[in-house]
């Protein structure tokens, strides 16, 4: 369909929707009011750029007016310049969207490869993310944090809850590489070590239907770093889903029954990510090479300390502020990794 076929079908639904909400009962008001806030940010665009077709017309007609030319050709310039920019941003908005961006999300780190090293980078990354979570206005709970002996994790997750969180945060998903010279290094040698990052987004219950009668479930006593006890009851918890084998471990509470809750949380996020994932490998497939898949394990990222720098391997960005980065200042680079997926999606759908 065409963009001005395209404006018009636009418009034309959102008078509907405008017309039935003097008819509708109450039980429908809430549908359409929720459809027709949905619509209302492209209204106003297309409106502007209606708006800005009209003046084009305008001052193309005074062109020939001696007296009104020079005004003319002014207005005519600034509308030849804007009308791209306004159609570009209508077809970006008119792109479909994932279903899952505007929700909140669940964030898992984990070190990976390179011992003590890993898992003191797994609990500085986890930090960043917090900062950029509260930076953002978003709230930030830790779920789980499983101290190691040095200060490090054996892994941490949170809950980042907010509008649209699962929207930025989703190209973090994948191996992150982090070399520099360990504090354990008496010989000053630069280490590479890595920790993979999950993003997934939070799921409800009416999302994931779980029964019961397919979770294993564990108690145990919760321990902390070096194998100490934090209390004395088996309140940590350890839940199996059977039929897919997920397995997710909680011992943050000193409540058996808060950290069962936490876990089923974790669960039902791992499960309905993995279902997003099935029914979604075809627009995978397209995506892998741009931004890739979000798959755990893809490198991604690279955070070289002694450089300062941080490199995005994906789409090639090349950032020297990595104390910055650290802080939680990501909004550079998950900026570009957007860019980037809406310039391959809005390529595509041009072509197709």
């Amino acid at each position: 369909m065409s963009l001005p076929a395209n404006l018009d079908r636009i418009l034309a639904r959102a008078d509907e929707l405008r017309d039935s909400l003097n008819t509708a009962d109450g039980a429908r008001i809430g549908t359409i009011t929720k459809e027709l806030s949905s619509l209302e940010p492209l209204v106003e665009k297309v409106g502007a750029y209606r708006a800005l077709e009209r003046a084009r017309e305008e001052a193309e007609a005074l062109v020939a007016d001696p007296e009104m030319r020079e005004l003319a050709e002014a207005e005519l310039r600034e509308a030849r310049e804007r009308l791209p920019v306004l159609e570009r941003e209508i077809r970006l908005m008119l792109l479909p969207r994932d279903a899952a961006d505007e929700r909140s999300a669940i964030l898992e780190i984990r070190p990976a490869a390179g011992g003590d090293e890993a898992g003191l980078f797994a609990a500085e990354l986890f930090g960043a993310y917090r900062r950029y979570a509260e930076a953002r206005g978003w709230r930030f709970t830790t779920l789980d944090y499983d101290e190691s002996d040095l200060g490090g994790v054996k892994g941490a997750v949170g809950e980042i809850t907010g509008e649209g969180v699962f929207a930025r945060l989703k190209f973090e998903s994948g191996v992150h590489r982090v070399q520099r010279v360990p504090a354990t290094e008496t010989q000053g040698r630069i280490h590479t070590s890595t920790v993979t990052v999950a993003v997934l987004p939070e799921a409800e219950e009416v999302d994931v239907q779980i029964n019961e009668s397919d979770l294993r479930i564990d108690t145990y006593r919760a321990s902390g770093a070096g194998g100490q006890h934090v209390n004395k009851t088996d309140s940590a918890v350890r839940i199996t889903h059977i039929p897919t084998g997920v397995v997710v471990a909680m011992q943050e509470e000193k409540s058996q029954h808060k950290n069962r809750a936490k876990a089923m949380k974790v669960l039902r996020a791992r499960l309905f990510e993995a279902e997003r994932a099935r029914t979604a490998s075809a627009r995978a497939a397209d995506r892998k090479g741009q931004v890739g898949t979000g798959d755990r394990s893809e490198r991604i990222r690279t955070y070289n300390f002694p450089q300062g720098r941080v490199t995005d391997h994906r789409i090639g960005l090349t950032l020297h502020k990595i104390d910055r980065v650290m802080l939680g200042e990501f909004d550079d680079i998950i900026d570009a990794l957007i860019a980037e997926d809406e310039a391959a999606r809005l390529a595509a759908a041009e072509s197709a």
